[in-house]
């Protein structure tokens, strides 16, 4: 009986104890880096708001998989050249993104990075060009269905930036705001809502040609743009 006891008592503490939080902090300086991280679980982070990822160097590529509730990927890239996926599906989750923060090295001359999220509650934060404008960005912002009362914040500095955001979900906040001289192409935002109760507001300039594609379906939208040279 004792022996009956005991092993119900550590079988029940196993499913009572909390999740443990799983923490990586990378710091890398070089030429060049290959990172892949995925991350099972809760309140897990990449970085946090007072303690940031740092990667400097003239190539990075990294992809980071967080798959659980109230994650943050958080990550200052200063180099030349970025490629990569950040990908986390769950709610409550913050990813913050930035290109050329700190400005101590070149900026991001060419970054192609992928933002995909499965989820609610989310918060989303990419900067990049903050310093001195990237040459090239292209950027693509994906929500799959059921994505609601998310956070998309990006403030994209470059000579040419092609930007791409699809998101399908209720209440979602958008705040975007591409600026720099851009090249003879200009800058292109290809914008796709689908879902009720959003608020999207878009700022876009340069010298050359602008396009906004805006596709919105479902009701109570409230959508501010302003294009200016």
């Amino acid at each position: 009986m004792k022996s009956i006891t005991s092993n119900l008592v550590m079988f029940l503490m196993m499913f009572t104890m909390p999740l443990m939080a799983n923490d990586i902090y990378v710091t890398q300086s070089g030429a060049t880096l290959t990172l892949d991280v995925l991350q099972d679980g809760q309140n897990n982070t990449i970085g946090n708001s007072t303690t940031a990822s740092t990667v400097t160097g003239a190539t990075s590529n990294f992809n980071i998989d967080q798959i659980g509730n109230s994650n943050v990927i958080t990550f200052d890239i200063n180099g030349a050249n970025y490629t990569g996926t950040l990908s986390t599906t769950g709610n409550s989750n913050n990813i913050d993104f930035n290109c050329d923060s700190a400005g101590t090295v070149s900026s991001c001359a060419t970054v192609t990075a992928s933002i995909i999220w499965v989820g609610s509650s989310n918060d989303l934060d990419i900067d990049v060009g903050e310093t001195a404008d990237a040459t090239g960005a292209t950027i693509g912002i994906t929500g799959a269905s059921g994505s609601d009362s998310n956070v998309i914040a990006a403030t994209i500095d470059g000579t040419s930036v092609i930007m791409t955001l699809n998101v399908n979900g209720d209440t979602n906040n958008y705040l975007i705001d591409i600026d720099g001289n851009g090249d003879s192409i200009g800058h292109t935002l290809v914008h796709t809502h689908t879902g009720s109760i959003a608020d999207v507001d878009i700022t876009q300039s340069g010298v050359y040609d602008n396009m906004i594609t805006l596709t919105t379906s479902g009701d109570n939208h409230n959508i501010d743009i302003i294009q200016r040279d």
